[in-house]
């Protein structure tokens, strides 16, 4: 009886469909334990073998829980929003809902072939209305709240609203806008209701803002941060400049200290956890004022080094600041404003990682020094941003080397003085950055101080002139939330007199429209502005048609939809209790299941997606409608599976194609080469496929220069992508190889945390060890397990392999497993095990790794069900004892042979056996041995 998996493959597949084997059930009396990946979007392409590695990886471990006895929630689904189906709808006219479709479809069918323990039962589509209502609800709460610092948590608007009636704003402690208002109760009662709704948006947790933005006209959208590489956007590699622009915005900031310290309570990478500190970026310092020249305008700094603040020599404004184009003199107002443009082209990422690039213009305006009363040349440069702190920075050359760099890089021009030096230290070849080591100088009543007794000096001073005061600033900016596309959560709000207004829950979803094309309109408003079906009619509760907005009952919508991370923020909790239709899940779903035991997926998401989750998180939670504080208590990114591409070498007039070994001392180009022109295991190239190729019609004539007969294509190891034609389908493993294969495989490869190259050659060991286990099931005759008591090596190499399986699951070690299976099985091949009370535990320990045919073996022995819910083998620490050793038996320190003793025997009982012995009489020849070394356990040596 032979293996083959296909057939196996898919009998156990439909077996566990049929039966719904992994579907969990809430409030079951087994302990929980949540496993979950982070869910993908659907592209075209469909999945590469690089794709399941951390699929795989929570597989084995969801599978393992169960085995030990837990209630494993594992569900699947897809943040199905996204740009490039609404790129390929502009393109094709094919609606985005239809691709996506189409594409889950796909996706569906590439998971199922590799045997995931996926609850089906529970997938969730964040494309879905009946998922983005609750979306929409949830966007709701965050605009009908605000944050208390007083309280460290979100509360009701409504709550803020009894404290303005009662006591006005002076005392409220709130994340807020930085110029709102001073009001009594007595004015806040005066003002009229759009008064009093402008300033409520000053407070909400999400609210409309005029922010800069990273603007992509290809695109015709707003990029996050994180959706640029470059300079140029992620998806298509197109320009993307800052542009202001009125956008709904998400007040992450006032989280920032929660989110902070929330890092210590997770079970985290710590380089995950550094780049979100690094993200939010917490500095302790003091905010200054600096009073302009013939102007009653302040300019507003956050420094860390208020200490230094004699050494300021000029001030630097980010060039989107609002006061640039007021204090801007007429002579500068040329150079000022083309600078300004050409910063307008980068992005604010770019900017913050060119540490090379110095530019700056002078304003012509200047500030006062709030103690010297001296005047400060106020610069703008594209190192400041508009977004950081205040957007404006006092620059000391003498302690800080961009400023430095940058004093000197405009020695002599206009608005650029002399550096001051305020160190008993050298700084003609560089800054003085440290804060030890020094006593200040040249600063008034700070001379002579350290950098600790300085700087509290200063605040103090700072304070007492009204110019100053101790601050804390973060660098965690609030996250723009709108997007000018069309396949996206449209947003829940209408607008009265230009106020945003929502609609009441019982209301939602609402619906994304039909439009005729997906482009924003000629006048510039997004896609939705496209549908004639975009107004609310407070009268009858629903979307109207636009031609009947008359501003008393029917209102236009907003026409902006929801970012990418929207959907991807909660989601966690939908699978909970996916199916509810009232509510994005119930009480007792949420206490029951709490938040995500393990969650894996890639570290790109560090400072975009898992920061907004953990927000999101948070919000809930204070709000009463989630359970925990954090959402993923542990959290492993899996590593990347490299390609290996494959090159020809074409000469400089595309006429000669060179193989590998004859490119020395040539002029040649490389071209990467699709796999299917290859052998993947001798690298050498179809010379006739490859000039069939679509790809490579240009070649069709040219000369192949071959090595030996043959022409060898170049290998180099690269990321998997579909541009560099080194992609493997895993659907070709699975057909060729099967599915446990490819799940063995993916995890032999190496430690799952890091990067390592595909391999297809290396496939074939791993299917040959699959073969090797099954044979000690079945010969060509059938089932060959007798019920024969196994010997004690059997036992040591099976109770051997569950410790150190079980060990490595719990370390998320699985490279370590797959390796000792294999030595297993050789050991029981060798040992001619084809005993029942040792093949049918090791049936089980396969199992989370190779489930289809551990399913087939556990059924071959006998069983009915499903394996998945057997116990795990528990490991017998007497079955590793040894009871015997095999002494090699010297003679002046030469082995002449070997003995099994007993190991209980003592050195006496040893020395009699071995002088007894016949072998030791022919090596002594009648000679008495001087001495007898006998070590238990370890040696015999008889000398002299």
């Amino acid at each position: 009886m032979k293996y083959h998996p296909n057939e196996i493959e898919t009998k156990w597949q439909k077996y566990w469909a049929q039966h719904q084997t992994f579907a969990a059930t809430n409030n079951a009396e087994k302990p929980k334990y949540y496993v979950l990946d982070m869910f993908p979007y659907p592209s075209g392409a469909g999945l590469h073998v690089g794709h399941p590695l951390g699929y795989i990886a929570s597989d084995i471990y969801a599978r393992f829980k169960r085995h030990q006895g837990f209630n494993v929630l594992h569900p699947m689904g897809y943040d199905s929003f996204g740009l490039p189906a609404e790129q390929y709808a502009i393109q094709t006219g094919q609606h985005p809902e239809k691709t996506t479709r189409e594409n889950i479809a796909r996706y569906r069918e590439q998971l199922d072939k590799i045997g995931f323990s996926f609850d089906w039962s529970r997938e969730v589509r964040t494309s879905n209305p009946d998922y983005y209502q609750h979306t929409q609800w949830i966007f709701i709460q965050l605009f009908e709240s605000y944050y208390c610092y007083d309280t460290q948590k979100a509360l009701p608007i409504s709550e803020l609203v009894a404290a303005f009636e009662k006591n006005g704003n002076a005392q409220i402690n709130a994340a807020c806008d930085d110029d709102v208002p001073v009001f009594t109760a007595q004015e806040w009662n005066a003002f009229s209701a759009e008064e009093q709704q402008k300033i409520l948006l000053q407070y909400r947790l999400t609210y409309l803002a005029e922010t800069e933005v990273n603007w992509c006209p290809a695109l015709g959208t707003v990029l996050a941060n994180d959706e640029i590489v470059n300079g140029v956007s992620e998806r298509g590699g197109h320009p993307v400049i800052r542009k202001k622009m009125t956008q709904w915005s998400m007040r992450i900031s006032a989280y920032a200290e929660r989110l902070l310290q929330g890092l210590d309570e997770i079970d985290w990478t710590e380089s995950l956890k550094e780049a979100q500190r690094n993200w939010i970026g917490k500095s302790v310092g003091a905010s200054v004022r600096f009073q302009l020249q013939d102007n009653n305008q302040f300019i507003e700094v956050f420094t860390t080094r208020p200490d230094t603040i004699f050494g300021v020599t000029f001030m630097t404004l980010a060039p989107e600041h609002e006061l640039v184009a007021q204090i801007t003199t007429p002579e500068q107002k040329a150079v000022v404003e083309a600078y300004i443009e050409a910063t307008a082209k980068r992005s604010e990422r770019e900017r913050m990682a060119d540490v090379k690039t110095i530019s700056g213009v002078f304003t012509g305006a200047y500030a006062v020094h709030p103690f010297t009363q001296e005047r400060i040349p106020v610069w703008i440069g594209d190192y400041v941003l508009a977004g950081y702190g205040t957007g404006a920075v006092m620059a000391v050359p003498a302690g800080d080397e961009r400023d430095y760099a940058f004093a000197n890089f405009f020695k002599g021009s206009l608005g650029m003085p002399e550096i001051k030096n305020i160190f008993n230290q050298d700084i003609s070849q560089a800054a003085y950055a440290d804060k030890v080591g020094f006593e200040l100088i040249n600063s008034d009543f700070l001379n002579g101080l350290d950098y600790k007794a300085a700087t509290k000096k200063i605040i103090e001073a700072l304070e007492q002139i009204g110019a100053g005061k101790a601050k804390i600033n973060y660098r965690l900016r609030d996250a723009v939330f709108s997007r000018q596309r069309y396949w996206g959560e449209p947003f829940p709000v209408y607008y009265v007199n230009g106020l945003p207004q929502m609609i009441a829950a019982e209301h939602l979803p609402i619906v994304l429209p039909e439009v005729e094309k997906y482009l924003p309109t000629e006048d510039g408003q997004p896609p939705l502005g496209n549908s004639a079906q975009w107004a609310w009619s407070t009268v009858e509760n629903k979307v109207v048609a636009n031609d009947l907005i008359d501003h008393q009952t029917v209102f236009p919508l907003e026409l902006n939809t929801m970012p990418g991370w929207a959907g991807s923020s909660w989601y966690w909790m939908r699978y909970m209790d996916a199916h509810n239709a009232g509510e994005f899940a119930s009480a007792e779903a949420l206490n029951y299941w709490q938040n995500v035991d393990l969650y894996i997926g890639g570290s790109e998401h560090a400072t975009g997606h898992l920061l907004y989750a953990r927000f999101w998180n948070k919000f809930l939670k204070d709000r009463g409608f989630a359970p925990t504080e954090e959402p993923f208590k542990k959290l492993i990114n899996q590593g990347m599976i490299l390609g290996m591409s494959a090159f020809v070498y074409r000469s400089e007039d595309s006429k000669k194609l060179y193989s590998k070994g004859l490119i020395a001392g040539q002029n040649v180009h490389p071209i990467h080469v699709d796999l299917s022109v290859i052998n993947d295991i001798t690298n050498e190239l179809d010379i006739e496929a490859f000039k069939n190729h679509p790809l490579y019609s240009d070649y069709k004539d040219a000369e192949f220069m071959l090595e030996d007969g043959k022409y060898i294509v170049g290998r180099e190891v690269e990321k998997m992508s579909k541009s560099k034609y080194n992609v493997v389908n895993p659907d070709d493993i699975c057909t060729e190889y099967g599915a446990d294969t490819l799940r063995l495989y993916e995890m032999f490869l190496g430690p799952l945390e890091q990067a390592k190259p595909w391999n297809t050659a290396g496939i074939t060991g791993v299917f040959g060890f699959l073969k090797k286990l099954w044979r000690l099931y079945f010969d060509d005759n059938g089932l060959v397990v007798t019920d024969e008591e196994p010997t004690a090596e059997m036992y040591k190499s099976l109770h051997k392999t569950i410790k150190k399986v079980t060990e490595d699951i719990d370390n998320f070690s699985f490279n370590t497993s797959v390796s000792q299976f294999m030595i297993c099985v050789n050991e029981l091949s060798q040992q001619k095990c084809h005993h029942h009370a040792i093949l049918e535990p090791l049936a089980v320990l396969v199992s989370p790794y190779a489930p289809h045919i551990a399913e087939e073996l556990w059924s071959q022995l006998g069983h009915e069900g499903s394996v998945s819910q057997v116990a795990f083998p528990k490991y017998e620490e007497k079955y590793l004892v040894e009871s015997e050793k095999e002494y090699p038996v010297s003679f002046n320190g030469k082995m002449r042979f070997t003995l099994k003793l007993p190991l209980d025997l003592t050195p006496a009982q040893i020395e009699a056996i071995v002088m007894a012995d016949e072998r030791t009489q022919q090596q002594l020849q009648g000679r008495t041995p001087n001495k007898v070394i006998i070590v238990p356990g370890k040696i015999i040596n008889l000398v002299g």
